[in-house]
């Protein structure tokens, strides 16, 4: 990945996001103002974001694997997986409320959740060696919210808002990934006790695990791996549903169970 923009620019365009993400308001995707930004640019503002989350103390539980489905490429108008960190303080515990007023566009989607035993690291780790250093997968609601005007951006400006991320709910059946077979599972998506979205695991790369090889593929790039106790979101099997105050989400999910998530 080759970066394009210089100190200067890149902590200002984090400001830009902390602000929008504090504030919870729109603001225009990032390349309006700077045309040639790319997706090492996206990835340095990303960066920089959690670096100052954890000097004030943030907590990281681990990354998420986003765009990884092709409904959600053509819902956003991108081609490329993309991949942003997971903070402690972004969960919420099944069967409590999620406030909706401090995000900008809230949607749900339902996805495979990894929690890690051991690190793994490397451009070329493999479906076998993620499945390995897994402890458990377990059923999640991920709760995302671009904070660009209109639910409209490019890969640079998601990348640098983190690729949407704003809460996660896990719930369910915690299963031994060797229990079941992880590219064949059916999921329903309802909001209210309607179904308003089917989908299939498989829909994720292929098979989800293959989307955490992904995942610490785009981390050794950055310099990075993927430590051991690590909570990893392996992306929407779905496309993204809008929800607002009042609605009551559950994703179904065939051998993990379910979980569930109330808006207000």
């Amino acid at each position: 990945m080759n970066q394009t923009l210089d100190r200067e620019d890149i902590a200002r365009l984090t400001d830009r996001i902390e602000d929008a993400q504090r504030d919870a308001c729109a603001i225009p995707k990032l390349t309006d103002d700077f045309p040639g930004m790319g997706l090492a640019d996206g990835y340095a503002v990303q960066l920089e974001l959690r670096r100052r989350l954890l000097a004030r103390g943030a907590r990281q539980a681990g990354w998420k694997a986003g765009l990884t489905s092709r409904a959600k490429m053509l819902q956003m108008g991108v081609d490329v997986p993309s991949i942003g960190f997971l903070m402690a303080d972004m969960a919420r515990a099944e069967g409590t409320s999620i406030r909706t007023d401090d995000l900008v566009h809230p949607r749900v989607e339902c996805e495979v959740a990894f929690v890690t035993r051991s690190r793994l690291a490397g451009p070329a780790v493999t479906r076998e060696e993620v499945l390995a250093a897994t402890d458990f997968v377990i059923p999640a609601i991920e709760v995302i919210d671009s904070r660009f005007s209109g639910f409209k951006f490019d890969l640079p400006s998601v990348v640098a808002d983190n690729g949407s991320s704003a809460r996660y709910i896990a719930g369910g059946r915690a299963r031994d990934p060797g229990d079941v077979e992880l590219d064949t599972l059916g999921v329903v998506l309802e909001r209210n006790g309607e179904a308003v979205a089917l989908g299939a695991t498989a829909a994720v790369m292929g098979h989800p695990a293959d989307a955490v090889a992904l995942l610490v593929k785009v981390l050794h790039e950055l310099g990075e791996a993927l430590p051991a106790g690590s909570f990893v979101m392996s992306g929407g099997i779905t496309e993204a549903i809008a929800v607002r105050p009042g609605d009551f989400v559950t994703a179904r999910y065939q051998e993990l169970g379910s979980v569930s998530a109330r808006f207000v």
